[in-house]
């Protein structure tokens, strides 16, 4: 963009400011921080010239909906269409979640998103001894069909975007989320959402699973092609950089590791002979917003840059659409501190700030008291009225990518790109994602940085505010919690018990030992039966209990 003459003029130009004004000004006020480094631990300089960016091409930054999709993944972005505001919700039974959609809904939000408690991720029913005190405890307890029927009474599912936040358990909750959609008459072509499904970052990060990885593997590659083939606006997979982060990974390791997670994904769909532009097009991301304003803006459009990059170059795909990376994201739950809660607001609205100016398709802003318990109502409103607040009055959709451009932004979007083309080309020598995590390299890397942010953070290099800097005695009862009714598991148990009873065994072991014969043979679709098997009111932990006969469990080697 910019020719060399006057590269090596701007070149002289700073030169002689620091050898000048710089240096004179230094000498009467010193810089209070000397070293400044991003959140990443990328070095940052003092200021930043065309000089910075002489080696990017225009191309590479390029223009909004257009290869490389650094500008985003649209043509006009919020100018045509807001971002999708979603706040998580799960608690209790079917029941008591949908009042709270209902609430949200009233209150503006444009998409739901469910949040499932414990025993429903780790496949266990609401009865299980394992279960116990955990029911309807962290989200939503699912145990059959009739579940799903009750979270989405009297809404429309053809007409709102509808994520789940669930993995191990995915295809189970997707065949629910289909039957309920078949038994209502809707068109599955027209139903938009997404199911998380992201089971290879639980081995990296969350550590969620309950088969092993391979057979797990399988089973995401079963939800991608059934929703290439009969759900044409569905996202059956959100990548997922957001636990990654949580866990302790800096954002450089967050888009490396998820551009791993995600190669594995495409590698395991392509293996089985499906092109990658049929399917490719509904892949989906989920990343954190956090701290560090800039590198995050910076972090999400050179995600945009590698996905599309490894897409044409890597595996071939020729239309737009397979190249155009889309991503969910959701502020930085990891920063919310017990201490002064009401200054999470402040971080949650500038970290939603970073999402919006990186160019985010949903976002889910936390809710002031996620540091004690899930949120309450009131945190929830004022969550979304953060992002209604971004949206209507700061003017900042008005604009596609305003930051684009900046010599800082550019600059620190081309570093990241580096540093996590380095990352990738470590895990394809080490023989793959799966390889990768089998040995414990993810993993370690993970710890590494988490130990090191704890140490700054404890020794106060790290500052967060109310914690370590500006501290306050602390506040009684500092805000009020949401509650969950202790009935819940009781009436949960007793819904199930009920359910059971009604439905007809036989049928419901028939399938199960379908399942079984169809799960020992990789070549087949686990989706359609296991579809029948929800309509038969088969529960989930039916269901993960026979395939643990048939594929066993997956014990982590702990890394240390």
């Amino acid at each position: 963009m910019f020719d060399s003459e006057a590269i090596e003029r701007i070149k002289a130009q700073q030169r002689a400011w620091e050898a000048g004004e710089l240096q004179a000004f230094l000498a009467r006020q010193p810089e209070s921080r000397a070293d400044c480094r991003s959140g990443a631990g990328l070095p940052v300089e003092r200021v930043y010239t065309p000089a910075h960016i002489a080696d990017t091409s225009f191309d590479e930054i390029g223009l909004p909906g257009r290869y490389p999709f650094t500008r985003g993944p649209y043509p006009t972005m919020y100018r045509g269409r807001l971002w999708t505001m979603r706040q998580i919700a799960g608690y209790g039974t079917g029941h008591d979640t949908n009042q709270r959609f209902r609430y949200l809904i009233e209150q503006g939000q444009t998409g739901l998103s469910v949040d499932f408690d414990m025993p429903t991720l780790m496949g266990y029913d609401s009865d299980d001894p394992r279960s116990l005190g955990e029911v309807g405890r962290e989200g939503v307890a699912v145990d059959t069909l009739d579940d799903v029927e009750a979270l989405f009474d009297g809404i429309e599912l053809e007409d709102i975007s509808v994520s789940m936040t669930i993995n191990p358990t995915a295809w189970i909750l997707l065949a629910m989320y289909i039957a309920l959609a078949q038994a209502r008459g809707n068109d599955l072509g027209r139903l938009s959402g997404t199911c998380q499904t992201d089971i290879l970052k639980e081995y990296v990060a969350q550590k969620e699973w309950i088969f092993p990885i391979r057979p797990s593997l399988r089973l995401v590659r079963d939800m991608i092609v059934y929703c290439a083939d009969d759900m044409a606006r569905y996202n059956p997979i959100n990548i997922s950089g957001y636990h990654i982060s949580e866990a302790g990974a800096t954002s450089v390791q967050e888009v490396a590791f998820t551009m791993a997670n995600a190669i594995a994904y495409v590698e395991e769909v392509t293996g089985a002979g499906v092109p990658v532009d049929r399917f490719a097009p509904r892949l989906a991301f989920y990343f954190v917003a956090q701290a560090d304003f800039f590198e995050e803006v910076a972090k999400f459009r050179a995600a945009r840059r590698i996905w599309a990059k490894l897409m044409k170059e890597r595996f071939g795909a020729t239309r737009p659409e397979s190249m155009r990376l889309r991503f969910h994201c959701q502020t930085a739950a990891l920063t919310l501190t017990k201490a002064q809660p009401m200054n999470n607001i402040v971080r949650t609205a500038l970290q939603a700030l970073s999402a919006v100016l990186g160019g985010a398709q949903s976002l889910h802003t936390n809710g002031l008291d996620e540091a004690y318990a899930i949120p309450s109502e009131f945190a929830m409103k004022i969550a979304l009225r953060t992002q209604q607040i971004i949206a209507d009055e700061t003017r900042v959709a008005n604009v596609v990518d305003p930051l684009g451009g900046s010599y800082y932004v550019e600059a620190l979007t081309n570093r990241i790109e580096a540093e996590v083309g380095k990352i990738l080309s470590k895990v394809d020598a080490l023989g793959g994602t799966v390889k990768a995590i089998e040995e414990g390299y993810f993993q370690r890397e993970i710890a590494d940085s988490a130990f090191e942010f704890a140490r700054r953070k404890a020794s106060g290099a790290e500052p967060v505010i109310g914690v370590n800097k500006f501290v306050e005695p602390p506040e009684a009862n500092a805000v009020p919690v949401h509650k969950v009714d202790p009935a819940v598991e009781a009436r949960q148990i007793g819904h199930l018990r009920a359910v059971r009873a009604k439905r007809d065994g036989t049928r419901v072991a028939a399938l199960l030992e379908r399942l079984a014969r169809e799960a020992a043979d990789p070549g087949v679709n686990l989706m359609p039966v296991t579809i029948e098997l929800v309509k038969a009111r088969a529960s989930l932990g039916e269901i993960v209990g026979r395939l643990r006969q048939v594929w066993g469990r997956y014990v982590e080697t702990p890394v240390f």
